[in-house]
Order: structure tokens, then sequence, then C-alpha cells
């Protein structure tokens, strides 16, 4: 047999993993949209991190199972062990956005996993994928410790700061610098204009939808059942959002298909609103999907957690608006066809953190410094002044902070110890992946 096809028979119990975690995660969805699946399976194949990003199930199937769970127990108690988190925290999951204030903003994004968990199990995340990263740049194993490090230390020092209530937590235009700075101002930018030409055409004095490019015409009835549920979306947005209500007054509606890493095999829909005035630069763009189930919720066992939802879609809004403070005034909820929805704008002014032209040293730290902060405030923020505060009824960053002082040097080496031994069990996985993929052997495609 051809050497690059061994490496699924080499670790055999390992590949037999990986295709029941798949079939936990992805099954259903699969079965529905083998097509989408596909799409979705060749970009993971195209890098160890594209697997890694793809693979939230089997991060937490390894985590919570020897020998990974004993990394960062020591720093686990009764509160640590159930604070908010990000549930997908890796280094590309992080941007600029436009906040409710009207300010840029560069933080965490993309809140479709988030739940309530342990808060090691985001910062292992984070760290395994800077090892990822470092590898596929051929950094050395030390310089990739000095990022995990890096991190570490602007997480813990973040935490700390908070705690003794110091200063301003956001990264803007005013407060960033380096290449977050850059990417703040690509997305300054941009513009609805711009955005609203790419999706849209002027017909008959108005504005429509464009057709193709993954947008599709929806028949009646979807269309109709599309807007009831709009209907009840509109019950969960902030006051300040519903103060003119022909801003909320839908002019077309197209159905979308997700085939990215994330997305794959779930339906949603894009709906054009008339925005605050009559100008047709004004209309806005919004999305609906359907919420999924978070990978980390199969191994948190608290019924009270799961019960707190009403759906997939509340679970998400409710989670990002713990997250993420000053969140999308447009974001909120509602349910179609039995399934929980996810509603939120279609921002011209998110953009992603690209990591393509980030070589320099200097560059490198000083963005996962800048990632170190963010997650620390993000974690920060969603406790007992949150939306959520029933389920996390006491001060995180205290919680956080007095877990971490009892040994500061031992998080920071088990962050680092944890970044190579996941990252390089990653990489091979990849490429079991890559053998179960192109020999067929991974079921429904």
């Amino acid at each position: 047999m051809p050497d690059q096809l061994t490496a699924a028979h080499r670790e055999p119990e390992r590949a037999e993993t990986i295709l029941r975690v798949f079939e936990a995660a992805f099954g259903e969805l699969l079965a529905q949209d083998p097509a989408a699946f596909r799409v979705k399976f060749r970009k993971m194949a195209a890098s160890a991190f594209a697997f890694y990003r793809g693979t939230a199930g089997l991060f937490y199937a390894d985590l919570t199972t020897a020998p990974y769970d004993g990394y960062g127990a020591a720093f686990l108690d009764e509160r640590t062990s159930r604070v908010w988190i990000h549930g997908d925290l890796h280094a590309e999951n992080f941007g600029s956005y436009l906040n409710s204030e009207g300010r840029l903003v560069f933080n965490v994004n993309d809140f479709d996993e988030a739940y309530v968990g342990a808060f090691t199990w985001d910062v292992q995340r984070l760290a395994a994928s800077l090892a990822l990263i470092g590898y596929a740049k051929a950094l050395s194993d030390d310089t990739i410790t000095e990022l995990v490090r890096t991190f570490a230390a602007a997480y813990r020092g973040r935490i700390a700061a908070l705690v003794r209530g110091g200063g301003s937590t956001s990264v803007t235009l005013d407060t960033a610098t380096g290449p977050i700075l850059e990417t703040l101002r690509r997305a300054r930018l941009q513009t609805r204009v711009a955005l609203l030409d790419s999706e849209t055409v002027i017909d008959g004095y108005d504005r429509r939808f464009r057709k193709g490019g993954g947008a599709f015409e929806l028949d009646e009835a979807t269309k109709a059942e599309v807007l009831t549920a709009f209907e009840a979306y509109l019950t969960t947005l902030p006051p300040a959002t519903r103060t003119r209500p022909d801003a909320l007054r839908v002019k077309d509606v197209v159905g979308r298909r997700g085939i990215g890493i994330g997305s794959a095999g779930l339906p949603s829909y894009n709906l054009l609103l008339e925005g605050h005035t009559d100008a047709l630069e004004n209309d806005v763009i919004i999305y609906m999907k359907q919420g999924q189930t978070p990978a980390v919720s199969r191994h948190v066992t608290d019924p009270g957690i799961r019960g707190y939802f009403e759906h997939e879609g509340h679970r998400t809004v409710i989670s990002q608006r713990a997250l993420q403070a000053h969140s999308d005034p447009w974001l909120g909820y509602a349910s179609l066809r039995g399934q929980g929805q996810l509603v939120a704008e279609v921002s011209p002014y998110a953009t992603d953190l690209d990591w393509t032209d980030l070589n320099e040293q200097a560059d490198l730290h000083s963005v996962t410094d800048y990632l170190g902060r963010a997650t620390a405030t993000m974690h920060a923020a969603a406790d007992e002044s949150s939306s959520g505060h029933t389920l996390v009824p006491f001060s995180t960053e205290h919680a956080i902070d007095a877990a971490i002082g009892k040994d500061e040097e031992g998080f920071t080496t088990m962050l680092a110890d944890f970044a190579h031994a996941y990252g390089a069990r990653a990489r091979q996985d990849h490429q079991i992946f890559v053998d179960l993929f192109r020999n067929g052997r991974i079921p429904g495609l």
C-alpha cells in the first residue's frame, strides 16, 4: 500500500474514534445534504488547522478523557468549571465588528458553539491552534512555546487587571496597534453600499436580492414561514432597534445553503430590510440560520444548563450577549419548522483576523498578546451582570483569578505542554481523516 494511504491503518482505533465522533456530530445533517459535507471535508483536508477548526466535537471528546483531561484539572473547581465559554476558540475566531455603540471593535467572534463549561477548555483550544499555526509557518517548538506563553501572560494579566477594576477593555481604532490596528483600518474602509451592491440589484426603484452565487428563490410556502419567524424574531430585539417600525419592513427574502467548515448543511435565509431611512444605501441585510448543537454540550451533564435554553438559536443569542459587550443590535432569535434560528446582521464591517502575512516575530507576539487580552475580557464579561446570570451567578474574573493565582507558572506551562501535545495529535488526526475521506470510509458520502 502506498505510504500516503497508511495513516488510518497505523492507528485503526483512532480512525474508528474519529468516525464515531463524526457520526455523532454530523450524521443527521450529512444525511440531509451530503454534497455540502463533501465541500466541508475538502476544505478540512487542506490543512491540519482547517481540520482542527471543523472538529470541535473531536477536541472535546479528547479533552474529557485521558490523557488530555488531566492538563487543566488543577485550575478547575465548582465555579471555574461553570463559566460562559466560547466553545470553539481558535486563532481565527477573532476579528472586527461594529458594536451597538457604532464603534469598530476587535474581539472574539462566531459564537455558534458557545455554552457553559470549564474556562480552561477555551484557553486550551486557543493554545493548540497557535501550535498548529506555528507549525504551518515552520516555527520552532521553542518559538511556539513563546507564543503560547505570550497568550497565557496576556490572559492572566487582563484577568488580574479586571479584578482590580483596571481601565478600558475594548480594542478599538483608538487603542489598537500593529496588525490589529491594520485589521480595524481595513474594516473601516468597508461600506454598507458596497455590500448591498454585491448582494442586491435595483429593480423598480427599489432593491431586491440577486439570485445565484449561493442565493436562491424560495417557494411561497417557505417564504411565508420565514416571514412568520421574522415577526417572532422582532420581539427578541433590544428596544432601541425597534424604535422605528418602518425600518423593519422586509423587502425581499432568499434562501442560502451553508457549505463552509462550520455551517455545512445548515439551511439559512437572507432578508433585506428597509433600514432607518428611505435612502437605498441604508437598507440592511440580516441572516436567519438554523442553530446547531454545540460540541461541548455533549460533555456537560448538568440538566440545568440544557434546560435554560428554549432552543439552539436562543442559546446562541443568550451566549453571545453574555460574552460580547455591546453586541450586534440586530441579534435575535426565532423558531422555524421546529428548529431554533439565530438572526443577525450581515455586516460589511465584520473582518476576520488573517494570519497569512503574519510572519515576523514581533507581529506574531503582538497579535497573540491581543488574543489573550480579548479572551480574558470575554470571559469576564459573562458573569453575574450578564443576561445569563442565573447560570453563572458569580464574578467570573474573580473565580479565574483565584484559580490561576495559586500557580501562575503552572498555568502557563500547562498551556504550552498541552499546545504541543494536542497540536501533534491534531496533525496526526488530519492525516487519518484524509485517508478516511479519500478512500470512501466516511459513511454517507
